[in-house]
């Protein structure tokens, strides 16, 4: 009995960090399956994409946004565009949980000529990560200086300031 508190304390205490771990949202090209971590892009026509970012769970939508932001920029320099207005913007989540739950149970049984009543108490918590986020924003692409708009972006700054002077285009 000695060993065995120890070692449940221990696998307890593994499987609580194994369900706390996730893996890193890094800016990267989606390897193909739709539910990836990392960018998309789809071509609608001359001067206008659809870019979408998905995130790991966990992942800030913060985040999620800028890399979708830092994609549409790449595209736009790429194709000899210098600044991208969003025209459409969508945030998706996946992997919601409702949080800590509470149960309340109860019972009786008769054995010929004894009864026994039991009452439980239950709870849960979500130890994973938190949930998926996913931005898809529709971007059309300009040429000249930047309009004063609060959903345009000058390519060139964006790539700097999110892309951290990676030096990608």
């Amino acid at each position: 009995m000695k060993i065995a508190k120890p070692l449940v304390a221990a696998v307890l205490s593994g499987l609580m960090l194994t369900a706390c771990a996730s893996a890193p949202t890094v800016y990267r090209a989606q390897a193909g399956a739709p539910n990836d971590v990392g960018y998309s892009e789809y071509r609608l026509e001359a001067g206008r994409y659809r870019v979408t970012f998905q995130g790991g769970p966990g992942a800030p939508e913060a985040q999620i946004a800028d890399y979708a932001l830092l994609r549409a920029a790449e595209l736009a320099l790429g194709d000899g565009y210098d600044w991208f207005r969003v025209a459409y913007r969508s945030t998706s989540a996946s992997g919601y949980d409702r949080g800590p739950r509470m149960s309340v149970g109860g019972g009786s049984a008769s054995f010929g000529r004894h009864t026994s009543v039991g009452v439980g108490v239950g709870t849960s918590f979500d130890l994973g990560p938190g949930p998926s986020f996913a931005q898809s924003i529709e971007v059309v692409f300009g040429k000249g200086p930047t309009p004063r708009d609060r959903d345009a972006y000058d390519a060139r700054e964006i790539v700097k300031t999110i892309g951290y002077g990676r030096g990608r285009i």
